[in-house]
């Protein structure tokens, strides 16, 4: 079992930036890939960004690529999601995930999630 806890959300301006944290406990942090995903309301949770467990694969879809930043320390047991220029259409709640298979692009691919934390960004 690996229990995941994001931290970092909140309310920011468009254009401005926020570092969530996902802190791991459990098993160890460093056998799992890792992703975010979020979900705004009425819509589908998607991937936003994923990462191996070396780090030596990211993923990021379009419309973040350029923008938001994937890393990890396996030491801390704790990934991370760095996000500048931040726009309205980010709003959303923020999930990280762990899954025990590489780098995956679906819900299905990720094991364990965290609960979530709202990111709301104002025009």
């Amino acid at each position: 079992q690996v229990q995941l806890v994001e931290s970092g959300g909140g309310l920011v301006q468009a254009g401005g930036s926020l570092r969530l944290s996902c802190a791991a406990s459990g098993r160890t942090f460093s056998s799992y890939a890792m992703g975010w995903f979020r979900q705004a309301p009425g819509k589908e949770r998607e991937l936003v960004t994923a990462i191996t467990r070396s780090a030596g694969s990211i993923y990021y879809t379009d419309s973040v690529k350029g923008r938001f930043t994937i890393s990890r320390d396996n030491a801390k047991n704790t990934g991370y999601l760095q996000m500048n220029n931040l726009k309205p259409e980010d709003t959303a709640v923020y999930y990280c995930a762990a899954g025990r298979y590489g780098l995956g692009y679906t819900k299905a691919a990720y094991d364990y999630w965290g609960q979530g934390t709202q990111v709301t960004v104002s025009s």
